[in-house]
């Protein structure tokens, strides 16, 4: 009797072992299997790090930044830079523009410079030209020019101080985008960014002119968006709140107009040039792909709306 239980146990333990030997091979069979589907499926979809980063990517682009040596331009052109294209960086004066494009230099940019001033349709040219002749195409354009001669109650100002305002700051944005346009096109597609500024929605007192200006950026933004979607072009605004800018030093110098705007911000300090380029290059990026018309407040929480 005891014989025949050492046998039967001996069976059992036979087929045990064999059923986890068969187990064991299934399991290493069906891992393989899922490992070889996990490794396919990164293969044909990157992880989120690796599509974001070449979503965003803008090697092979060229953009051109007007008012670009200083401020909100210059750090426009910097994360364009960083992000893989050719910028093209422009100024009035020919040592601004040296000092801009030696800066780019020395942190890997891909640059070209050459003096411009928006408000002179020889100039507009010759900048579009220079940058076809020397980079090939013109994928993007930042127009970033503007100007402000006049400070006080608006009903002070001159029909001089007007049209200075409205033709660097409205026309010249339109006539240059009229300019690229062609060259865009050619290139399958391309972007256009303006920067507006908080302005433009809550016009600023003594900025009578300029607020106004501003506004109508926000108009030609949403004007030339449908036009310009059939050829692949989208058409963006930035609207910078107050930034540490040579340009707004009249007003960020000022500890009094200063504390009455912290009191409408949400974060409670000025902005940096750098905090505005990053959105323009996102606007150009693939990521912003659905994005046309559309303009951006980056102000630090103050309420905008027309």
């Amino acid at each position: 009797m005891a014989g025949v239980c050492i046998c039967k146990y001996k069976v059992f333990k036979f087929k045990f072992s064999l059923s986890i030997l068969l187990l064991l091979r299934i399991c290493r069979g069906s891992i393989s299997v899922m490992l070889s589907s996990v490794f396919r499926c990164l293969r044909t979809y990157p992880v989120a790090g690796q599509r974001s980063m070449s979503q965003s990517s803008l090697v092979g682009k060229v953009a051109i930044v007007t008012a670009s040596t200083d401020g909100i331009g210059l750090a426009a052109a910097q994360a364009l830079g960083k992000r893989g294209a050719h910028v093209v960086v422009s100024s009035r004066r020919q040592p601004n523009v040296d000092k801009a494009v030696a800066l780019l230099q020395s942190q890997s940019i891909r640059v070209t410079g050459t003096t411009c001033n928006v408000g002179n349709g020889e100039d507009r040219e010759k900048l579009v030209q220079m940058t076809l002749d020397q980079c090939g195409g013109i994928d993007i354009l930042v127009s970033n020019a503007a100007v402000n001669p006049f400070l006080g109650n608006i009903m002070d100002s001159t029909e001089d101080v007007w049209d200075k305002i409205l033709s660097i700051n409205v026309k010249s944005a339109f006539l240059m985008t009229k300019l690229v346009v062609p060259h865009m096109e050619k290139r399958g597609g391309g972007n256009v960014v303006f920067v507006s500024s908080v302005a433009g929605y809550q016009p600023m007192q003594a900025l009578g002119p300029y607020s106004v200006s501003k506004t109508a950026l926000l108009g030609l933004t949403r004007a030339l968006a449908p036009e310009l979607a059939h050829s692949n072009i989208r058409v963006n605004c930035v609207a910078p709140g107050i930034i540490k800018t040579r340009f707004s030093s009249v007003l960020w110098r000022n500890e009094e107009i200063i504390d009455e705007f912290k009191k409408q911000l949400s974060i409670k300090r000025i902005g940096e040039p750098e905090e505005i380029g990053g959105v323009i290059a996102f606007l150009c990026s693939e990521e912003a792909s659905y994005i046309t018309g559309e303009t951006i407040t980056v102000t630090g929480g103050i309420g905008c709306r027309l």
